[in-house]
């Protein structure tokens, strides 16, 4: 190259999936037949509704400009009906919505609007990489908070309040926790408000897991009293409507938080492809029982999933929600990276080792419900062949 890098590029690392699925993909070439329960992509299609808006759209000629920054206000619309549907949570569709290029393009606007270099960012010891990344690429500094595996991955407030300082300004969350599956809690969300009231830190709630395999109705933090006065909440159509590649999320909060952001984006993308919105908006009017057979897919996975990690003598957690299943590897088993690649090269299994997500996931494993009960039940005989 012509010319250095910049410090962050330097800094940051090629996400673990991408180099993983580069050598999954090399043993695919090879003839091998590899199952894939690393990856949370979903497998099922969108609603009908969804692709008949989409295929209307595409179909007219002015559909193909430059769109709102802040989406047609139609999307917005049906987000906050959503939202009052499903969470029983009021927002106001002009001021108080943002819809975003997925979720995590909005991890990185709030890190860049909010986030100087050396500010403190708060940040689960396991939860997804970006947040941790993010934070890194902007300067800050990066803050890990205890989970406390004993009560249910619940955060450690008691500890958390001595990890703040001064340059504290933001902590992350997220329930239903990815990788463990902890379902949110209404005492949760309480005291993470409570929590961000007293120390004047903002507080970002990623919440797209909330309508797969929940055990109880749905949660958004904005629901809590007090909430929009120091938080926000991210939330995506790739899990719950089967949308991942479609890159439709939004963000939710007040009209500062909301306005500040907006800032950043305008600067970064035009807008999103109006077919796209379109489509977004009929996929928020899927039925409750659209939502309840996705959901029923996905638990004719579970007894398959469950019986791979039996297999392998791991532990686990049967309240757990979401797409995925956390499983703690027994002490025969030397260590998860070690299995993981023994499993890759030698069974044609890839599953994801826990210590992407966090250190304290050196001793566990996250298998993905996003293949057809056949295909785990496969992976099940391959591990006892």
């Amino acid at each position: 190259m012509i010319i250095s890098l910049a410090q962050r590029a330097t800094q940051a690392q090629e996400y673990y999936f991408s180099v993983k699925l580069a050598e999954v993909r090399k043993l695919i070439s090879a003839g091998h037949d590899v199952i894939n329960m690393g990856i949370g992509n979903p497998d099922q299609s969108p609603s009908e509704a969804t692709i008949e808006a989409l295929h209307r759209s595409a179909l007219e000629a002015g559909s193909h400009g430059y769109q709102s920054y802040k989406g047609i206000p139609a999307l917005r619309q049906g987000i906050a009906q959503w939202y009052q549907r499903i969470y029983g949570v009021t927002l106001d569709p002009e001021t108080e919505i943002l819809p975003l290029i997925g979720s995590k393009e909005g991890i990185t606007h709030i890190s860049m609007t909010f986030l100087d270099a050396g500010d403190e960012v708060m940040v689960p010891e396991l939860g997804y990489p970006a947040y941790r990344a993010v934070s890194q690429m902007v300067g800050a500094k990066v803050l890990e908070y205890p989970l406390l595996e004993d009560q249910g991955w619940q955060p450690d407030w008691e500890f958390m309040h001595s990890l703040v300082g001064p340059q504290t300004k933001l902590l992350w969350l997220n329930y239903p926790h990815m990788p463990t599956g902890a379902p949110a809690t209404r005492e949760l969300f309480e005291n993470a408000v409570r929590f961000a009231h007293q120390h004047k830190i903002l507080l970002c709630h990623d919440n797209p897991y909330s309508l797969i395999l929940n055990q109880k109705p749905p949660i958004s933090l904005l629901s809590i009293e007090g909430a929009k006065e120091v938080a926000i909440e991210l939330n995506s159509m790739s899990k719950s409507h089967n949308m991942a590649g479609w890159r439709v999320g939004w963000l939710s909060g007040a009209k500062a938080y909301i306005d500040a952001i907006l800032t950043i984006k305008s600067n970064v993308d035009s807008g999103m492809f109006l077919g796209i919105q379109q489509a977004a908006a009929a996929a928020l009017q899927n039925t409750d029982q659209w939502h309840q057979a996705q959901n029923e897919v996905y638990r004719s996975r579970l007894d398959a999933a469950k019986a791979f990690l039996d297999a392998l003598n791991c532990t686990y957690d049967e309240s757990q929600e979401g797409m995925f299943l956390w499983a703690k590897l027994p002490e025969t088993i030397a260590s998860a990276e070690q299995l993981v690649d023994e499993l890759l090269y030698q069974k044609y299994i890839f599953i994801a080792p826990g210590f992407i997500f966090g250190p304290k996931g050196q001793r566990y494993i996250r298998l993905s419900l996003c293949m057809s009960a056949e295909r785990i039940w496969q992976a099940v005989q391959r591990l006892k062949a």
